[in-house]
């Protein structure tokens, strides 16, 4: 062979290779084919590999659906699971037709059986979940947001409430988000309207980690939202196990800083171990 007919062809991969090696260990790409086919003869691009377009550009460059054609443009197109063809027929209107077929799924069976791939190939434990939520602005009036059902599907309720980015006049979506202690896994998430309390999404928080771990062994961990009655009672009438902050609202913290005056409890000794961040500091040390 004539080494001048030889060419030198470049390609981007970035962190792709890693991405899509996790991505098939989690079994993503069979999931979506399961709960999202293409069953639609014109379809020149599986819904699948629409959505896995968009999942992989947000984990990587992070722009707007309309500019998924230039992203992918800029990478090996076998990185994002297309051929040449296919990525000059990716348009923005297909990835939103696709996300329109995600939304019509079975999205909470798909999310259970995702974190069950997870517990199968990583040994993730369920012993302790941790919980928290956040709200996320959106600018614009929304108007036709307004939690109406869509095709059988109840869609988001984008409204003003209590927003945690000190924005009260921008309207918002509240984010629930529940991991493992393990590696900080996510095994649980939704979304609720913006005017919705964190202390009303507990139980139905709570009881979707049963339906996914199977049992109420776990401990649950979350932070003063938690602590109201109706929440705490639930989990415990159902044998769960939990641990929250207590606010310093309730009565119970003003009788022990009352109490706490003139009496000395008697501490125990509940965790005794080397500095984490020093080695000759002092010892890491826990009463209770």
């Amino acid at each position: 062979m004539n080494w001048k007919d030889v060419g030198l062809e470049t390609e981007r991969l970035g962190p792709l290779p890693l991405i899509n090696h996790f991505l098939a260990r989690l079994r993503v790409p069979d999931l979506l084919d399961e709960f999202v086919p293409s069953l639609d003869s014109r379809c020149r691009i599986p819904w699948t590999k629409g959505l896995g377009v968009l999942l992989r550009s947000i984990l990587v460059e992070r722009e707007p659906i309309y500019r998924q054609q230039e992203v992918v443009a800029t990478f090996a197109p076998a990185a994002f699971g297309l051929d040449q063809d296919e990525v000059q027929a990716l348009r923005d209107d297909h990835i939103g037709r696709a996300l329109d077929r995600l939304f019509d799924a079975d999205r909470e069976t798909l999310l259970t059986k995702l974190v069950v791939s997870a517990v199968d190939a990583f040994d993730v434990e369920f012993d302790e979940l941790h919980n928290d939520s956040t709200s996320i602005s959106f600018t614009g009036q929304y108007s036709r947001a307004r939690g109406r059902s869509i095709r059988g599907k109840k869609a988001p309720f984008i409204t003003y409430g209590f927003s945690k980015d000190h924005r009260p006049d921008l309207k918002q979506l509240l984010l629930i988000l529940t991991t493992t202690r393990d590696g900080a896994v996510p095994i649980q998430f939704r979304c609720e309207a913006g005017n919705q309390t964190d202390v009303g999404t507990h139980i139905a928080t709570w009881e979707a980690l049963c339906r996914v771990t199977g049992d109420s062994s776990f401990l649950y961990v979350a932070d003063s939202k938690l602590c109201s009655r109706e929440a705490m009672e639930h989990i415990d009438r159902k044998n769960g196990r939990f641990v929250t902050v207590l606010p310093r609202s309730r009565r119970e913290d003003e009788i022990f800083r009352g109490w706490i005056q003139d009496h000395d409890p008697k501490w125990e000794l509940a965790i005794d171990r080397p500095n984490p961040q020093k080695k000759w500091g002092p010892r890491d040390r826990q009463w209770h």
